[in-house]
Parts: C-alpha cells; sequence; structure tokens
C-alpha cells in the first residue's frame, strides 16, 4: 500500500495542446480548487502544464502532477531518458505520479518497469502508476515492481463502469483513476443519465462525476477549458441516491469509446 492521497477530482489535458489555453486552464483549475493535475508525453503540452502551475497562486508542494511515458518511448533507456526530458518540459525536479501509459508497443515488461523502479529510486517520481492494463497485466507489473503500484489510470464512466478494475483497485490498495469520464461527451445524451440529471435539476456532467465520486477508489480527471472547469469542481457537491446509484448499475447500455486497435483488452 502507498501513501498516496488524491483528491476526488483531477484536471486532465488530453486533447488540450494549445500552449495558452493550456497554462490558463491549469492556473484557473488550481487556483479554484484542483490540486491534481494529468498531462502525459503523449498530449504535447507538459511544457503548457508546467507553465499553467507556475502561474498558479498555490503551493508547488501542495500539488500531484501526473505524467506518462510514451509507449514508443517503453525500452529501458528511452523511457529513462524522455521521463526526465518530460521534467523538462514541466519544469519541475520531479513529479508525483509517473505512468506507463499504455502497454503496447515498445513496452517490455521487465525492461520498462526496472526503469520505472530506477526512475522512483532516483526521486524523479514519487509514484509509479500504470495505465490501460488489464487484470493479468497488473497482476505481472506488480509481481516485477519493487514500487507498489500506486495508480492504475482507465477509461471509467457510467457506461464503462470498469467493475473488476475497480474491485482490484480496491483489493490491492491502489487508486483507479479514470480518464473520460463524461465518455469524450457521449454520455452526456444518454437517456438514463439525463433522467437522472433532470430529476436533480442539474447536468448530464455532473451526474456522471457524481456517480465517479460515489464509487470506493475512484478518482475521475475529466479534461475541461472554460466554464467546465468550474462547472466540473462544482459537481462534487451533487450526491447521487441509493436509486441512482442501482439504476445506473443494473444498466444495460456498455460503451467504451476509446479503443484502439492494440490495446492490452484487444489481444
Amino acid at each position: 500500500m502507498t501513501d498516496l492521497r488524491l483528491p476526488a477530482l483531477g484536471l486532465g489535458t488530453s486533447q488540450n495542446d494549445d500552449f495558452e489555453e493550456c497554462a490558463e486552464t491549469v492556473k484557473q483549475a488550481l487556483e479554484l480548487g484542483y490540486r491534481h493535475v494529468d498531462t502525459a508525453q503523449m498530449y504535447d503540452n507538459e511544457a503548457a502544464v508546467g507553465e499553467g502551475i507556475r502561474r498558479a497562486d498555490v503551493p508547488r508542494e501542495d500539488v500531484v502532477v501526473a505524467t506518462k511515458v510514451h509507449p514508443d518511448n517503453l525500452a529501458y533507456d528511452d523511457a529513462k531518458r524522455t521521463a526526465r526530458e518530460s521534467l523538462e518540459r514541466l519544469g519541475l525536479d520531479a513529479v508525483e505520479m509517473l505512468y506507463v501509459h499504455w502497454p503496447i508497443s515498445a513496452y517490455d515488461p521487465e525492461e520498462t518497469l526496472r526503469a520505472m523502479d530506477e526512475l522512483h529510486d532516483e526521486g524523479l517520481c514519487e509514484y509509479v502508476c500504470l495505465s490501460n492494463f488489464t487484470p493479468e497485466l497488473l497482476d505481472e507489473a506488480r509481481d516485477i515492481l519493487d514500487a507498489p503500484v500506486a495508480a492504475h489510470q482507465v477509461e471509467c464512466h457510467p457506461l464503462l463502469p470498469q467493475d473488476e478494475l475497480r474491485e482490484y483497485a480496491v483489493e490491492n490498495d491502489h487508486y483507479l483513476v479514470g480518464y473520460s469520464p463524461l465518455g469524450r461527451g457521449e454520455a452526456l445524451d444518454d437517456p438514463l443519465l439525463t433522467e437522472i440529471a433532470e430529476k436533480h435539476d442539474t447536468s448530464t456532467a455532473a451526474v456522471c462525476l457524481a456517480w465517479a465520486f460515489a464509487q470506493e477508489a475512484l478518482v475521475p480527471i475529466p479534461k475541461a477549458t472554460g466554464d467546465h472547469v468550474r462547472a466540473n469542481y462544482e459537481a462534487q457537491e451533487l450526491e447521487l441516491d441509493e436509486e441512482d446509484l442501482d439504476r445506473i448499475a443494473a444498466y444495460d447500455a456498455r460503451e467504451r469509446f476509446i479503443d484502439p486497435d492494440g490495446a492490452a483488452w484487444n489481444q
């Protein structure tokens, strides 16, 4: 078990590669109260995220910063080199969370995870994390790693509740960090979620996030800009009742919106 403590909500930055917009979004979010910011080499915005952290009137030690090593950079030497390059772009001496982004492409369990352990031992990341793994690959990684797995990040929302991986996270004392918690926006038109939103006189986005807040060990990181940053933060005030949660749990509409051919679950 790790001592990582994540707030209920984080800020995702996927697809936000306009430097100024991204930097200002991160600043806005941190000054609003967010304390967990997620980026990746793949997002091509680490420098902007770092700039936003510097602009915000928030102590650096209060912010959990996460980045991810690109699948093409997961060979031992490349992982070690590019993790340092990520820190340079972020303008940070270390990040709290460093992820293996996808167990594909250059991923080699022994070599990749040895690099992650060494980056951890060298103080360049406080916690080793994984993303888009299956339970079987998580078992393998945990057997190889010296450092504990602090978090596992996957697509997770009411239409893809990831029951097995949420249970795995609880049983193994790590967080399940949920990206695309609004289902890439597709969940916002779902009839059941819309009905529950109308019942509570709120938005469907707030319902999706409130569902996530109600799940043990799950932390959603919606990507947002502008007014959506505040709206997502204020969704923490919404509490779904047991009837709402039971209806979502029994719902037969299930869909994965991020599903590349090479993903581990497609092998």
